[in-house]
């Protein structure tokens, strides 16, 4: 008896949590008749007396109206509508959170029964923090992850907190970027949906290059390392006085966001094909060689020896770089400005590869309100939402027609060379794509620091780095 009362009891909570959730996901419209009791009854296979229940209980809460002799129906909105609280987790220091708020915003209005609450939570842990908060059982229903985020879920053996979840919406080889989406694939499912994504390219400042004498650059013009060299050394500025530096032509940074892109360029790997180290390859100490000439020798870069890209980036709104990588991300800080600045890719070596960053959205699995999640995940990878997130900004939108529409792009926004990004995509990939797991990438980090000191040759490093990371399992701990 105990038995059948519990199957009674998960067959009627998927029945009210079912239709619940397509009247908020806005799956069954204000105005739509729902299914006839007796269809209800066989659906779920519950009584009808207790189909009248439920749908009692949803009148109470004001979702659904009794019409006689015709059923019920999705209640049509009123002033005072009864809203369900969708809970979405974002990161501080997103570049995104003000646009998120208008396309939140947008969505209250087609959804008018959910009402969404953004939670930003510190960037620091942030994997660690939303972890947690779905384990004691207070966490979000939806939340950002970036492909950064992405390897901490993996190597924190926490993917499980993550409905797989492939929307309708959008399909990632027609309507997208198939890379993108591989960013946040485990095992053949998607994980999280991406919602946007950049590659690393360069950003130039227009009026200090003029200043040096380089009227026009182009990716004809900056074809080589060599190319992107002598253009840095025209740049490379040194102060009259006091031995300091005026300008640099070039910032090279240490970040992992950055580097791996020169050992991409040429030719270089991280790993082989049996899963084992291959840092130690030749083509992986040239291209070390040349980020470390690039401070060390020819003196047209800052030395960095620590991760941070920010820097860079300030010192270039400044005017006081010429030239940097940097991402479609952190591009909206150039909103606003005195910069007459634009993009650039990567000049390619042996190959034109580049970094690939991405974010998107992943639901709780343990979430009671996934379906809802789930219509807020379509509505931000739809044409409306994609269409505000390109008008306030830089960051690329996942949609193609969307990402591509130069009818979108506004002067005091955007680059002109905007579209740079469309042709380095056939060359980019993530860091994961590289076969590199968050603790080899953090061991990376950690000791090529002696590196960019100067004080190890690059093939030492790559030979003592090689032997230490075939000692790390791929997905070991963080």
């Amino acid at each position: 008896m105990l038995r059948r009362r519990n199957l009674f009891q998960e067959r009627y909570d998927a029945f009210i949590k079912e239709l619940r959730n397509e009247i908020l996901s806005g799956s069954l419209l204000p105005g739509e008749f729902i299914l006839p009791e007796n269809t209800l009854s066989e659906k779920y296979q519950i009584s009808r007396v207790s189909v009248r229940k439920v749908l009692a209980q949803l009148v109470e809460e004001g979702l659904i109206e009794k019409i006689a002799g015709k059923g019920n129906r999705v209640k049509l909105p009123e002033e005072e509508i009864p809203r369900q609280t969708l809970k979405l987790i974002w990161f501080s220091g997103s570049y995104e959170t003000d646009i998120i708020r208008k396309i939140i915003d947008r969505y209250e209005k087609v959804h008018p029964y959910v009402r969404v609450e953004l939670i930003i939570l510190p960037s620091e842990d942030y994997v660690r923090h939303l972890t947690q908060m779905m384990e004691e059982g207070g966490g979000p229903d939806l939340f950002f992850v970036s492909d950064y985020h992405m390897r901490e879920f993996l190597a924190y053996d926490k993917l499980d907190h993550l409905l797989p979840y492939d929307p309708e919406g959008i399909d990632a080889e027609r309507d997208s970027y198939p890379v993108v989406f591989d960013m946040f694939r485990e095992q053949g499912r998607l994980m999280a949906v991406p919602v946007h994504f950049s590659p690393v390219v360069i950003c130039y400042n227009k009026e200090v290059l003029a200043e040096a004498g380089i009227q026009q650059v182009s990716a004809s013009t900056i074809r080589s390392w060599d190319d992107l060299l002598a253009i840095a050394k025209q740049c490379t500025e040194e102060a009259v006085e006091h031995g300091m530096m005026e300008r640099y032509g070039f910032c090279f940074s240490s970040s992992s966001n950055r580097w791996p892109a020169f050992i991409m360029q040429n030719g270089g790997r991280f790993m082989d094909d049996n899963g084992k180290s291959a840092f130690d390859d030749k083509r992986n100490a040239e291209a070390l060689q040349f980020c470390v000439d690039l401070m060390y020798k020819h003196h047209v870069s800052p030395i960095y020896s620590h991760g941070s890209s920010f820097l860079a980036e300030s010192l270039f709104r400044r005017g006081r770089m010429a030239m940097i990588m940097s991402t479609y991300y952190f591009m909206n800080e150039f909103r606003g400005m005195n910069l007459n600045w634009d993009l650039l890719p990567l000049p390619g070596q042996a190959n034109k590869g580049t970094i690939l960053l991405g974010g998107a959205l992943g639901i709780n699995k343990h979430g009671e309100k996934t379906k809802v999640a789930q219509s807020l995940i379509e509505f931000m990878i739809g044409p409306e939402a994609q269409t505000i997130l390109k008008r306030n900004g830089c960051t690329i939108p996942v949609r193609r027609e969307i990402a591509e529409n130069d009818r979108l792009l506004d002067p005091s926004i955007h680059p002109q060379y905007y579209n740079a990004f469309t042709h380095v995509m056939p060359y980019a990939q993530s860091l994961q794509g590289l076969g590199l797991s968050q603790s080899q990438l953090d061991l990376l980090n950690e000791e090529l620091h002696v590196l960019w000191a100067n004080m190890e040759t690059p093939e030492s490093a790559c030979e003592r780095v090689s032997a230490m990371m075939d000692q790390l399992s791929p997905n070991a701990r963080i």
